[in-house]
């Protein structure tokens, strides 16, 4: 994959963190000196709706304002979302970030494709252990910059103090760090 111009989609739901994960990603590829653009695509926006966010994160300037249609990168920030949603345009050796207790093999078997590779975490218990609520996008994000390492983590770190109070940055970035470490790779 090249990593000089990655495109990612994010998948989730309403009050999950999508739209915040993308613009933090966005925020710390820009302190981090890379262009970088972060834009939500509304809907119906009420809590528990289905929410897309996308991201581009690149080493020279940005021309395009166009969807992402086809990404290198789909994070999945709620598994019960509709696989042929999250699935479509997915680029050939892509990879899916995805919040989930099954197995890789399992997740392959479910999304019908081979020809993508996997990044799977429980990012759902550790929202519920670190942060106590189901807040997944800081780990998701972790998760993500482990299977891509598009935007270095202390960037990731800097750019989640910029945006939340100081006691929530810190638990949001020990479930980022925690993701990070515990993500399975295939």
């Amino acid at each position: 994959m090249n990593l000089k111009r990655v495109e990612i989609r994010w998948h989730g739901r309403g009050g999950q963190g999508a739209v915040t994960a993308s613009m933090i990603l966005a925020e710390a590829a820009i302190y981090q000196g890379k262009y970088a653009q972060a834009y939500p695509e509304f809907g119906a926006e009420r809590r528990g709706a289905p929410v897309t966010a996308y991201t581009r994160v690149s080493t020279e300037p940005i021309l395009t304002r166009a969807p992402i249609i086809e990404p290198d990168v789909v994070v999945v920030l709620d598994p019960s979302l509709n696989k042929s949603i999250y699935m479509e345009g997915l680029k050939r050796n892509g990879i899916l970030v995805i919040n989930t207790k099954k197995s890789i093999g399992d997740i392959l078997k479910d999304i019908e494709r081979s020809d993508v590779k996997i990044a799977r975490v429980d990012a759902t218990k550790i929202a519920l252990e670190v942060l106590k609520a189901p807040f997944v996008n800081m780990a998701m994000l972790g998760a993500l910059v482990k299977a891509i390492p598009i935007v270095d983590i202390a960037y990731i770190e800097e750019a989640i103090k910029e945006n939340f109070r100081p006691k929530i940055a810190e638990a949001n970035i020990q479930a980022m760090r925690r993701a990070y470490n515990e993500v399975e790779l295939s």
